[in-house]
Order: structure tokens, then C-alpha cells, then sequence
């Protein structure tokens, strides 16, 4: 059975770590007032209402719902247990747990398995290295990459390497070191033959371009053949650690650079990314042959919200660009776009006009997103043809709509009406007609949003992780029983004494909202154990995820820092009547059918109840 982490450790790491400091590692945090906001890691948004309370040491997002203490982010964002949230947090802050730690991630064979790999892929990486710039058998490789501009600072930063040209060198020097063969297949290293089971190298005479995750481990490979040797570049398969869709090469050794400089430069593939880190550019990150993913979006908002992209000049990188930035610009992205002359890739591009230029003259001269977008538009259309301008200025115009500055759609109209000697008037008449066929069309999905929703609800409780919009308008309809026990959660999470207090005044009654009745179920038993307020702390103890956010939510609220008498006594009784009311509605029913059917003795009586009730309220 795994250790268990002492509560003791468990508060001390709790009392120690900064929320703000470890939430920033995944998410670029800006101060407004007392806390910090950011774009949420938990769903895609543009606007930010992801908050970070450094006082209660609690996070909540307003669009989403989610919230917690730090150990239930780094559960929710990782995917981890409480357990393995804690030893993590305890080395940041260098807290010995006093516990066996492999006893406490557990023995699984899945573990050991994927340890294998990243160990594997480390050994290998430094021992391709060394290949390259310490042995006789890399010397040729070596003068091949400094005959092509690489530089010895270069290879050492990138760790780039050579595999020899060897049929199973990997594969003894790896089950040497008892590396099991099936595994190593697994971490795509070796090939298994079909014909009698045997294994040899994936990797043959290649320069080896290690690839790393976000904690800077390899973890898969490419490698590029020296000669004619097809393919050119070899890239390990997806494993279980390797998923091309989820990484983003270069990003461990760039985000500091990024996070300095508030922007990145993203380009296609990774030999452009050490071309433009050898020019200056240290910032640069690049997809691993593969589309912008979702993936990838998270990852990078976690520590920038402006990219420049840097793709090939040609047909396809520029279709490439333009996909990519739309998916960053959905995502709320400030984006610009680097062109080269000539169709060049950035590497080719550095080659030949050398590394001031690139930075200065591409990097630098980078295109705004709609600026790209005049460009794109125009291209495979003839414009001194009346229909291709025509639709041109069409396409521009629905563009131009869809920028949130009314001085940046002023600017872009100028720039249209003078380039077609067209009227400025004629330009904004069309912009209003689109921006109101804009609006439209906005409220009707909201519209059919808010309905679809309401109709999968029906008869459940109220999901916690809805669109904004929904969220918004959910809030406005909620009764003042519902509001009432929301606030008093407030200040009994405030204050032990009020949590009795309201207690006793409940007289054995219950809150009306499931989940409220559960919070304060736990917050009582908290106390029993806690004799001071913390939120923090009570977050752990709720076992329940959904319990955990709406006790964020409700820990985000704002309220008075003293509840007087008149306002509790004003909580309890909505509270307390909520079920009056109902019963009310009730015996309302019943009171129309009994005159319906002509029963008024049964009728006067329920009239009479209805009229207790009342007074009672």
C-alpha cells in the first residue's frame, strides 16, 4: 500500500507554496486589484475570468466554473492524484514527506514502463551527442552540420547527436543495461522483425535531433540522413511519451525568453527553429509537422498571449499561416505574420540573407493578423478584373467586421478605400450592414445555445461547466433562497462562530440546494477538527470535485467583512420560507381544483392554510 502523507505535511506544504507563483507556470497572470487574472487553462476563452485570490489561496474561473486550492489544479490540469499533487508541490518548496516515494506513485508495470522510455531516450541522447563531437565515427557528421552553418554553441544547446551507422548497436547497448527489448520497441527506439522476432536499430547513420516535452526530458527523436538515404528525416512514432500533436519543440529552453520578451515566434518545423535561435531569435518554438492543435494552444497560453507566425513563404506554409492564425486569434491571441521573399523557408532564408536581416527584416517587419489577411485575400485573384475586386473588397470588408477596435476597422477602411478610389461613405455603409448581419447571427446562437441547454437541464441540477453567456444569464434568473445560502456560505467560510450561529438558527432544518446543505455538512465537520478559517485547507478536505468548485465560486463572492444581525436574520428567514413558498404554491393547486369541483368546506379549509402560511413568512 502507498505511504500516506502525514496532515501535518500536508498543511505545511499548504501553508508554504504561493498559489500564484505555481498557477503562473501554466498560466500567464496579470494583477487587478487584489488578485490575479488569466486566460483559463481549463476551457478556451478570449477574454480572461480565470482569478487567483493570493489571500485565500484559492483559484475560480467565472466562465467555466472550475476552482479549487493549489493541490486540485494541478489534479484537474495534470490529471494527477491528490497524492501525487502533494509530492510535487513538497519539491518545489524542498519539504521532505518522509515518505518511500515510489511506494507512493505506486509500483505499476505501466510506470516502470514509461520510466524505461524517458531513461532510454536521456541515455541515448547524451550518448548521440557524444557521438557527434567526441568520436572519429561522428567526425563526418559533425563537419557535415558546420558546413551548413551550425555553430558548436548550436549542437551543444540543442544536444543534436549522430547514431552510427550500425544495424543493432542501440539495441545491445540498451538490453546491456537491462533495458527489456519489448519496451524499448514501445518507446519506438528499435523494430521488431516479422520474420524471426529479432530487434534492430530504428536510427542508422542520422544526425539525431532530440526532442524534448515541457520539463525539457527527450523524449522521441528525428533523424536526418547524411546522404541520399530516404526518408530525409526520420521521426520517432507517437508513443505513450511522444504525442507530435501535444509538443512543441523547443518550448523548455525558450520560455524563459518568452516569458521575458511577452511574445513568441512559432514556426513549422524544428530545423527553422534552431536556424532563427542561431540568429538572435530565442524565443522561437515550432510544431512537429503537424496543424496547430488545441493542445498546443494550452500549452502556449500558459505563457504568452502575442505570436508572430514564422511559416514557409510559400503556397502551402501560407495556408498553413492562415489556419494557424485563425486558431490563435479564436483563442484571443494578439497576432502577427513574417513573410520572406521568394518562397524561402526561414532556415533557406537565413542562408542567404544572413541573421540581421531575418531579424530585422522579416522578424521585425512582421505583418498585423488583417494586414496578412489583405495579402491572402488577394491571392489567385486578378484585380484589375471588376468581379475579383468586387469580391475581393467583399471578402476585406467581412474581414474588417470582425475586428472588437472601432479605430482599427477605421483604419483598414481608409487603407481600402484609398488603394480603390472608393468612397469612405459607400465603405462604412457596407461595414454597418455587416457588423448588424454580425450581431444577428451572434444572438441567435446565443439563443439557440441558451435553449439546447435549458432543454438537456431539465429536471437536473444545474450543471456547473456552462458557456459564458449561459452562466451569465443562469445567474440573473437564481431565487433569493439560492442567493441567501450562497452568502451565508460566505461568512460562515469567514467565521466559525457564524457557522454555528446560522446552525442553530436552522433549528434542524436544512438548506434548500443539495450541494449548499452538503458544503456545510463538511464545513461543520472542518471545524470540529480546524478551530480557525481556511479555505485553503478546506478545499483538501472536500472529497467532492463539484463541491470543491462551487465552494471557489462562492469564496470569489463579494460581501461585507461583518455580518450584522439584521442581515443574517434576513438570510435565514429567505432560507426558512423557500419551502413555505413552495408549500403555498401547493395548496394554491388544491384550492382551484376543490372550487373546480364544487368542494367549499374543502375549499375554505385550504384557503385557511394558505392564509397560516402567509403569516408565517
Amino acid at each position: 500500500m502507498a505511504d500516506r502523507i502525514a496532515e501535518e505535511k500536508i498543511d505545511r506544504i499548504r501553508q508554504t507554496v504561493d498559489i500564484v507563483e505555481i498557477i503562473s507556470d501554466y498560466v500567464q497572470l496579470k494583477k487587478q486589484g487584489r488578485n490575479y487574472f488569466g486566460l483559463c487553462p481549463f476551457h478556451g476563452e478570449s477574454t480572461p475570468s480565470f482569478s487567483v485570490s493570493p489571500d485565500k489561496q484559492i483559484f475560480h474561473c467565472f466562465g467555466c466554473g472550475a476552482g479549487g486550492n493549489v493541490f486540485s489544479f494541478l489534479m484537474e490540469l495534470e490529471g494527477i492524484s491528490f497524492q501525487e499533487a502533494a509530492i510535487k508541490l513538497a519539491a518545489k518548496v524542498n519539504i521532505d514527506l518522509e515518505i518511500n516515494l515510489s511506494s507512493s506513485l505506486g509500483e505499476k508495470k505501466v510506470s516502470k514502463e514509461f520510466q524505461a522510455m524517458h531513461d532510454a531516450h536521456e541515455l541515448l541522447g547524451k550518448f548521440y551527442h557524444h557521438l557527434l563531437v567526441n568520436t572519429k565515427e561522428g567526425q563526418h557528421a559533425l563537419e557535415y552540420l558546420l558546413e551548413r552553418g551550425f555553430t558548436r554553441e548550436s549542437i551543444d544547446k540543442f544536444q543534436i547527436g549522430y547514431s552510427l551507422n550500425s544495424w543493432d548497436f542501440v539495441y545491445k547497448f540498451l538490453s546491456k543495461r537491462d533495458f527489456s527489448p519489448e519496451w524499448m520497441e514501445h518507446a519506438g527506439l528499435i523494430i521488431k522483425r516479422e520474420r524471426d522476432g529479432t530487434y534492430f536499430d530504428r536510427f542508422r547513420d542520422r544526425i539525431m535531433f532530440p526532442i524534448h516535452d515541457r520539463n525539457g526530458k527527450t523524449i522521441a527523436f528525428s533523424g536526418r540522413s547524411l546522404g541520399l538515404d530516404e526518408p530525409k528525416y526520420l521521426n520517432s512514432p507517437e508513443t505513450a511519451i511522444f504525442n507530435k500533436s501535444k509538443i512543441l519543440y523547443n518550448y523548455h529552453l525558450a520560455k524563459p525568453s518568452i516569458k521575458k520578451m511577452q511574445h513568441a515566434v512559432l514556426f513549422e518545423g524544428f530545423a527553422d527553429c534552431i536556424a532563427a535561435d542561431r540568429s538572435g531569435v530565442e524565443n522561437g518554438i515550432a510544431t512537429m509537422g503537424t496543424s496547430l492543435t488545441d493542445d498546443h494552444i494550452a500549452l502556449l497560453r500558459q505563457s504568452v498571449q502575442s505570436v508572430t507566425i514564422c511559416y514557409d513563404s510559400d503556397k502551402a506554409g501560407i495556408e498553413a499561416a492562415f489556419r494557424a492564425g485563425n486558431h490563435l486569434n479564436n483563442a484571443g491571441f494578439q497576432i502577427k505574420v513574417a513573410m520572406m521573399a521568394d518562397g524561402l523557408d526561414p532556415d533557406d532564408y537565413i542562408k542567404k540573407n544572413g541573421p540581421e536581416k531575418f531579424r530585422n527584416g522579416v522578424i521585425g517587419a512582421s505583418l498585423t493578423w488583417m494586414a496578412f489577411k489583405f495579402l491572402y485575400f488577394r491571392r489567385g485573384k486578378n484585380l484589375q478584373i471588376e468581379g475579383d475586386r468586387l469580391a475581393y473588397i467583399e471578402v476585406i470588408i467581412k474581414e474588417i467586421s470582425k475586428l472588437d477596435k472601432a479605430v482599427e476597422r477605421d483604419h483598414y477602411l481608409r487603407q481600402l478605400a484609398a488603394e480603390f478610389s472608393l468612397s469612405l461613405d459607400a465603405l462604412k455603409q457596407q461595414l454597418a450592414a455587416e457588423l448588424s448581419l454580425s450581431q444577428d447571427a451572434l444572438k441567435q446562437q446565443q439563443k439557440q445555445i441558451f435553449f439546447a441547454e435549458k432543454r438537456r437541464t431539465t429536471g437536473k441540477n444545474e450543471p456547473l461547466n456552462k458557456p459564458l453567456v449561459i452562466a451569465k444569464q443562469a445567474n440573473a434568473l437564481k431565487p433569493k433562497h439560492y442567493t441567501a445560502e450562497r452568502r451565508l456560505i460566505a461568512h460562515m467560510l469567514k467565521n466559525r462562530d457564524v457557522a454555528y450561529k446560522v446552525q442553530d438558527l436552522l433549528a434542524g432544518q436544512t438548506f434548500n440546494i443539495d450541494e449548499h446543505q452538503a458544503i456545510i455538512t463538511y464545513l461543520l465537520g472542518f471545524y470540529e477538527e480546524h478551530q480557525e478559517p481556511d479555505t485553503s485547507a478546506f478545499l483538501t478536505y472536500i472529497q467532492d470535485g463539484n463541491l470543491r468548485r462551487m465552494v471557489a465560486n462562492i469564496e470569489m463572492m463579494p460581501i461585507n467583512d461583518e455580518l450584522s444581525n439584521q442581515e443574517l436574520t434576513d438570510y435565514i428567514k429567505q432560507v426558512l420560507n423557500y419551502p413555505k413558498l413552495l408549500k403555498i404554491k401547493e395548496k394554491e393547486v388544491e384550492l382551484k381544483e376543490a372550487e373546480r369541483q364544487g368542494e367549499f368546506t374543502r375549499a375554505a379549509k385550504i384557503g385557511n392554510e394558505i392564509n397560516q402560511l402567509r403569516k408565517s413568512l
